[in-house]
């Protein structure tokens, strides 16, 4: 559609709807909007909006609703995303900065966003398969026992504690420790099977056994590591929302109990070319989520995404704000694992 007139009618529908949840019909647009144009021409618009799908009746009142191809329009056409304020910067920085680690800069994540977009939030947890190691650590426990620790770029840490059938002399730990981390250091941890196996190669054979179960620990991680995970914040906004979901609610509850859905959505919205994808209504192709909007961004450090961050709504959402809240969440998430 090129015409900006009926654009800009549109574009005052939904925002009407969203913030009013009730029908919009032209006497309002003509009150509230300074469309230049007589209430007859802004009905003729309107006429045509819904004959192009853009709008529905939704019942038999004069006032008309924006249809998922409506909201995908406007979101497609929208000329400005709301900033943040000032204050809600400060408070994002000061709320991420505080944590401690990364379990606790991910659930600050989901508990910020969904306050900041009264959404359900979903944070995709940073896979180990997608990142690169920043350092390995082996700390003796006894002349038998090995403790590995295994830390991430994106500050994600995972620990093994080995029994070994001989005693590793002194001189091998701190050796391993130094050729370990020269061989992993930056590698993303589905490029380490070989170089872990030239590792091998390169001690002594008398070293090997423990040097081959240090390895194998490095790649057992990355092997029990390969499940996703989300964490969620905020189910009770969607409840609240229930009146803007036809029926019930149930349906988009069920899904996102489902990890693998919510897994599913994020991997295929990484694919889109925006930085912050939207996914409205129908466009999602799990059934449970044909009422629902997804708002999801990528996040990671170097400029590698690991994984993503976004907020879950209905359709009738203020998606100016909620992309705006993502992006800039996503992107402190980012500086933080980047630090």
């Amino acid at each position: 559609m090129s015409d900006e007139r009926r654009l800009a009618v549109l574009r005052a529908i939904v925002e009407d709807y969203v913030v009013t949840q009730e029908p919009v019909g032209s006497r309002s647009l003509v009150e509230r909007h300074a469309l230049g144009v007589s209430p007859a021409t802004i009905r003729n618009d309107m006429a045509v909006l819904e004959e192009s799908g853009y709008i529905a009746q939704p019942h038999t009142s004069a006032g008309r609703v924006p249809t998922d191809k409506g909201y995908r329009l406007f979101v497609d056409r929208l000329s400005s995303v709301k900033p943040l304020s000032v204050a809600e910067r400060k408070a994002i920085a000061t709320f991420l900065e505080d944590a401690v680690d990364l379990d606790d800069v991910v659930d600050r994540s989901v508990r910020l966003l969904s306050q900041l977009t009264h959404q359900v939030a979903v944070v995709q947890y940073p896979s180990l398969s997608r990142s690169a190691l920043r350092h390995v650590e082996l700390v003796p426990v006894s002349d038998r026992r090995l403790l590995v620790v295994i830390i991430t770029e994106t500050g994600r840490v995972e620990q093994r504690v080995l029994e070994l059938e001989a005693p590793f002399g002194d001189h091998l730990v701190p050796e391993l420790r130094a050729r370990l981390n020269v061989t992993a250091a930056g590698r993303r941890l589905s490029q380490l099977a070989r170089p872990l196996g030239e590792l091998i190669d390169a001690f002594q054979p008398a070293d090997q056994e423990a040097v081959r179960a240090v390895a194998s620990a490095v790649a057992d991680t990355l092997a029990e590591s390969t499940e996703e995970r989300i964490v969620m914040a905020g189910a009770s906004n969607l409840v609240r929302a229930e009146p803007d979901f036809p029926g019930t609610v149930r349906p988009v509850l069920e899904a996102l109990e489902e990890q693998v859905v919510l897994l599913r959505l994020l991997t295929e919205m990484a694919e889109d070319s925006a930085d912050v994808a939207v996914r409205i209504g129908h466009e999602n192709t799990h059934v449970g989520l044909a009422e629902a909007s997804v708002v999801a961004a990528g996040y990671g450090a170097d400029g590698q995404t690991v994984a993503r961050i976004g907020a879950l709504g209905p359709t009738r959402m203020d998606y100016a704000g909620t992309i705006a809240a993502v992006r800039a969440v996503a992107r402190y998430l980012s500086r933080i694992l980047a630090g």
